[in-house]
């Protein structure tokens, strides 16, 4: 795979050339014969336009001759029917080339989606957001833009340059060498403009994933901007990058202008190299003044293809920068993993010996964590911001990969599972918790496609979430998410669990599931949470130290270590930190 990656600074790969031509190649070929038909449309419609030039020239000689009137009025209606039947082929050719090319380009974007939606976890956690968004985003529409309004016309416009070229030479091969004079012009300036304008065009894509990431990140983030006033900072970031990004536009524009002028330079030298060639023909009686006129026709007849594609090459350019990094991401390979064709034994889970650091380098989140959890066990992991907690359990729930130590489930580790396997097993539940767009039901069936709504239903009440369904417009019905139904954090949680109960996994991981609920629903999501992890391995992490009263064991994390572990009551009793922060917590003077 020929790609240029930067994944170290969080960045996907970009396709070089040869492999995006490969990539949009192969999409092509895939549409069978809508591509031939389409190109002989389009090659029809652009032949019919060659007749008017070579009448016109037939015309000066019949009149030149002294032919009579109906020669003369034959040759035009020839011209005006050959006209009208060229209008038709050529519109009809664009329309069939944007269906080819929107029906390549769909599919690529649906390759796309594929790769990233089975990108393995952990390395979907070191991409940066604002790269994704402008891949899926900016990109497609830059795409999209190109094939629906300019990919038609620059195709109608490249067979018009060939086609009409073929017919100068036709009339004679002098007045088309002629021509062909200003091809090393026209050459030396796109050798000229070729060069600078590329990495141009890539830098102002990657530009704009900088500004998208900057927006993303003022975003997501805005009640912790607006917490410490920040406001000033992000703005003056999203600026910056903006101006990064509106420089580069510029420079592309003076650039694009100076190339136009190289090629006005082409069309003077082309024509008059024409009109001096068909000069001298005529006086040496080897062509015809009708030939001559016919081929200063066609020749013109290049400047509108011809104008039309470089006023549109910085749009085909940036298309093309588009495309090479939607290739570079649907060339990814589909990285399936090794997997056992043996499940794991039981419900246990074992951490040995863990060792985890986010980064090349960085300072150890785990060190030396070794923990077993017992079938049917619930585990509340407790300790301060940064003891080590959401990585343990996103270790335990296989989101990553341990930096040394490895994680047992059934007695298999998990690498050997798998990254399907290991979803069939263990379910998590993070504090975020995403409500996709569609109905109730269709949000609960993504834990299990084939549920039934009496199942589903059977979900909602173990975690005491059906009233609340029943008593929405529709029930189960209702559709939800960004153009529906809001739904409350604590309802989004509940919704959460209930995906946790049709799922039926052998392991729960719940990472602050009930966080963002709020003191008022925390105990009744507490609740909700305990009755679906009924039966189940679970492991908690938990931010209501009421969810570590209940648990069978509590596990107390403090800079990346296990420092205590035992039931509440022990804890409680030994006077250590699990002890300080139970007083703590329920304000019992020490």
């Amino acid at each position: 795979m020929e790609t240029a990656a930067n994944e170290h600074g969080g960045l996907l790969p970009t396709a070089s050339a040869r492999r995006t031509w490969a990539v949009l190649g192969d999409g092509v070929r895939r549409t069978g014969w809508s591509t031939p038909l389409a190109l002989a449309t389009v090659l029809a419609g652009s032949a019919a336009g060659l007749v008017a030039p070579w009448v016109l020239g037939r015309m000066v000689d019949h009149i030149s001759a002294g032919r009579s009137l109906d020669t003369v009025l034959s040759s035009a209606a020839l011209i005006a029917v050959t006209g009208v039947l060229g209008g038709l082929l050529v519109g009809v050719g664009g329309w069939l080339v944007s269906r080819v090319g929107e029906t390549v380009l769909a599919r690529l974007r649906e390759r796309v989606m594929d790769r990233v939606l089975r990108m393995p976890a952990a390395r979907l956690e070191r991409v940066r957001i604002g790269d994704l968004l402008s891949r899926v985003g900016d990109d497609v529409a830059v795409v999209t833009m190109s094939i629906a309004r300019t990919g038609p016309d620059v195709v109608v416009a490249l067979a018009t340059v060939l086609l009409t070229a073929a017919g100068m030479t036709a009339l004679d091969w002098r007045l088309g060498l002629a021509g062909m004079l200003s091809l090393p012009v026209y050459v030396l300036a796109v050798r000229w403009y070729l060069p600078r304008s590329g990495p141009y065009y890539a830098r102002e894509r990657v530009a704009m994933g900088e500004r998208s990431h900057a927006m993303m990140g003022a975003l997501r983030g805005r009640r912790t901007v607006r917490a410490y006033r920040l406001e000033d900072e992000h703005e003056d970031r999203v600026r910056g990058r903006s101006r990064d990004a509106m420089d580069i536009t510029v420079a592309v524009f003076r650039l694009f202008t100076r190339f136009g002028s190289r090629l006005n330079g082409a069309e003077c030298v082309g024509l008059t190299s024409v009109l001096v060639v068909g000069f001298w023909l005529v006086r040496g009686d080897l062509a015809t003044v009708g030939m001559v006129t016919a081929a200063a026709l066609y020749f013109h007849r290049l400047f509108g293809p011809m104008i039309f594609l470089v006023m549109n090459f910085n749009e085909v350019q940036s298309a093309g920068a588009s495309l090479a990094r939607l290739a570079g991401v649907a060339d990814l390979p589909v990285e399936a993993g090794p997997e056992t064709e043996e499940g794991p034994a039981g419900a246990s889970v074992r951490v040995d010996a863990v060792t985890h650091s986010y980064g090349t380098g960085g300072p150890p989140a785990l060190e030396e964590v070794s923990l077993e959890v017992a079938p049917g066990e619930r585990v509340a992991l407790v300790g301060a911001s940064g003891a080590g907690k959401t990585t343990l359990a996103a270790l335990v729930g296989g989101l990553r990969t341990p930096t040394a130590g490895s994680v047992y489930l059934g007695g298999i580790p998990l690498e050997e599972l798998g990254e399907r396997r290991v979803r069939e097993h263990v379910f998590l539940v993070s504090q975020e918790t995403h409500v996709f767009a569609g109905t109730l039901l269709e949000d609960l069936r993504l834990a299990r496609a084939g549920a039934t709504e009496a199942e589903a239903e059977a979900a909602l009440e173990a975690v005491g979430a059906l009233e609340w369904v029943r008593a929405l417009p529709e029930g189960l019905e209702t559709v939800v998410g960004e153009v529906g139904h809001a739904l409350t954090a604590e309802q989004a949680q509940h919704l959460a669990l209930a995906r946790l109960v049709l799922a039926d996994p052998d392991v729960a991981v719940l990472d602050e599931a009930t966080a963002e609920a709020g003191s008022s629903g925390a105990r009744r999501l507490e609740r909700a949470a305990a009755a679906a992890t009924a039966g189940r391995t679970t492991l908690v992490v938990a931010h209501r130290l009421t969810q570590a009263e209940t648990a069978d064991r509590v596990v107390v994390m403090d800079g990346g270590r296990i420092v205590e572990q035992g039931t509440h009551a022990d804890l409680v009793a030994a006077g250590g930190r699990y002890s300080g922060l139970w007083r703590s917590w329920r304000g019992t003077p020490a």
